[in-house]
């Protein structure tokens, strides 16, 4: 199992240099070793850059970043950190390197100086994970922008970093390979990575263990991610939100007394709860 990683925030702003206006202001967050956290609110809010200070592409303008403890605005610390923390970006081209599949999918553990075997190994590991492995051969821009997604997250899964940062990853894939990519994410908090999530679809956030939700580059309200789902679906869509139908299905069994209210949003939980609740019956 990977050991995730620790990030933490502490009054962190950040603007651009050509701007005089902040990104994010005084942002305070703490994520635990292997939490999954969902980072959500509208364009311009800062999700985006708050992502690239955990993997030190932008350093706080004013306050701090840490990584496992470490400070991101050391120069020196800067290879330990992406070490730690890998990003799969919204568009894949940002990250592809190499004209052949598995050769973009080895460049990461390369650059970590590990043994050739050790390389063949994760390449495989990551190539199948993603069910790309019979495109390894291929040419990079043969493959669909989907395929070039899936390609990223095999990328960054064969460095087998703590954490793993996605900034609207699944934004190019068709609802049966999102949910493919969602297990994929799923696999990967279970064996310890930690995860920070960025979307706009709250389908893609049910497996995640708290939310948070920016606007106008602060915190506005953060918490457990099946409170947040409880909430109306006229709230949720004040926000701009549509309330996903596993939430909506959820409530109705709770409200009819077949599962507990402790039930996650999830529909393997929920049928297995519902089976519970009529075996004793």
């Amino acid at each position: 199992m990977s050991s995730g990683t620790t990030l933490y925030l502490k009054g962190a702003e950040f603007r651009y240099p050509d701007s005089d206006k902040k990104v994010l202001k005084g942002i305070d967050l703490d994520i635990r070793a292997g939490e999954w956290i969902a980072l959500l609110g509208p364009n311009g809010s800062g999700k985006s850059t708050l992502l690239k200070l955990f993997n030190a592409l932008l350093l706080p303008s004013q306050g701090s970043c840490f990584v496992d403890g470490i400070d991101t605005k050391e120069p020196q610390n800067i290879d330990l950190i992406r070490s730690k923390v890998s990003m799969v970006f919204q568009n894949p081209e940002d990250q592809i390197v190499a004209s052949v599949v598995e050769e973009d999918t080895a460049f990461g553990p390369e650059n970590l100086g590990l043994p050739s075997d050790e390389i063949v190994i994760r390449v495989k590991d990551a190539l199948v994970g993603v069910g790309l492995w019979e495109k390894r051969k291929h040419s990079v821009s043969s493959l669909s922008g989907g395929q070039k997604q899936r390609l990223a997250l095999a990328g960054v899964m064969a460095i087998r970093s703590g954490s793993l940062l996605l900034d609207e990853a699944m934004s190019m894939l068709d609802p049966t390979s999102r949910k493919s990519f969602l297990e994929l994410i799923k696999m990967e908090h279970s064996n310890g990575r930690t995860v920070v999530q960025v979307t706009h679809r709250l389908d893609e956030i049910l497996y995640s263990d708290r939310t948070v939700l920016l606007n106008e580059g602060q915190i506005s309200w953060q918490g457990n991610t099946d409170v947040f789902l409880s909430g109306s679906e006229k709230e949720l869509r004040d926000m701009g939100f549509a309330k996903p139908p596993v939430a909506v299905l959820k409530e109705e069994l709770v409200k009819s007394r077949l599962i507990p209210a402790s039930t996650r949003s999830d529909i393997a939980e929920i049928r297995e709860k519902l089976c519970l609740s009529q075996l004793m019956t």
